[in-house]
């Protein structure tokens, strides 16, 4: 058997219920690695997961698993725990100590020892089975976009610029291309420096909450969207051309490209 599995046909009658929620914004970039002993259970994770946007990977052990992180990297590893020779908690303790991905452990062993064991390991999360697969969805999106909050550019006292318009972050001030100063919310100037910080790239309404709340705000949900509109209209108000786009179901991105001003 390979150490990276070849995709097999899709379990459709088995997957049904999974694939019934479209809820999840579509990530499109982030590798997830899956490392299960069991052929049809890592294959089916995979399958959910690359249909709700995810680059899914599999290893049927933790050899394995190392040979993919060494060759591929990944930015989310779901391990099992008991499998034959190494098991998962090896696994975990291997990846923390290089400051690898973010590692969710699944286990059929649920007690708080078992749980606190695979934390201090060096694992981020631990789900018991048999686990609801829209439950793991929603943990390792919340682990990447803790992730990716962690790892955001944080331009403290920088000044950029986009488009024409000039941010000085660290005196809080917005200007124009003609140089006129733009009044804004701390709500409003908190997220166009959080697009400001992730250019060119589309961030979903919950990216936003996680980085914007990385700043120690408090922004909820649909005050996203309207803070979103507020912002755009005062841009829009100074110039006529797009700088923030909606891309439907998936989020909000920055047009222009940013350079320090």
């Amino acid at each position: 058997m390979s150490h990276c599995d070849k995709p097999l046909p899709r379990a459709a009658n088995i997957l049904a219920a999974m694939l019934s929620s479209t809820d999840f914004a579509l990530d499109f970039q982030s590798r997830i690695l899956i490392v299960d002993d069991d052929p049809a259970l890592r294959q089916l994770m995979a399958e959910f997961l690359v249909d709700h946007g995810y680059l899914a990977q599999t290893a049927e052990s933790v050899a394995a698993m190392r040979e993919v992180v060494e060759r591929d990297g990944a930015d989310l590893i779901v391990l099992d725990v008991m499998m034959p020779g190494e098991d998962g908690l090896c696994g975990a303790r291997w990846l923390a100590a290089r400051a690898g991905p973010p590692v969710i452990l699944l286990s059929a062993l649920g007690t708080e020892t078992d749980r606190i064991v695979g934390l201090e390991v060096g694992a981020d999360d631990y789900l018991v089975k048999p686990c609801s697969p829209r439950e793991l969805l929603a943990r390792i999106r919340a682990r990447l976009r803790r992730r990716q909050a962690q790892g955001a550019p944080q331009p403290a006292s920088a000044c950029f610029g986009f488009g024409g318009w000039r941010l000085d972050v660290e005196r809080r001030d917005l200007r124009d291309p003609d140089g006129i100063r733009i009044d804004l919310s701390d709500g409003e100037f908190n997220l166009l420096r959080v697009l400001v910080a992730h250019p060119q790239r589309v961030l979903s309404r919950d990216q936003l909450l996680d980085l914007v709340r990385s700043d120690k705000n408090d922004v909820y949900d649909r005050a996203i969207d309207t803070q979103i509109s507020r912002l755009r209209r005062k841009l829009n108000e100074r110039q006529s051309v797009e700088l923030i786009r909606t891309v439907r179901n998936e989020g909000y991105m920055l047009l222009p490209k940013v350079s320090p001003a």
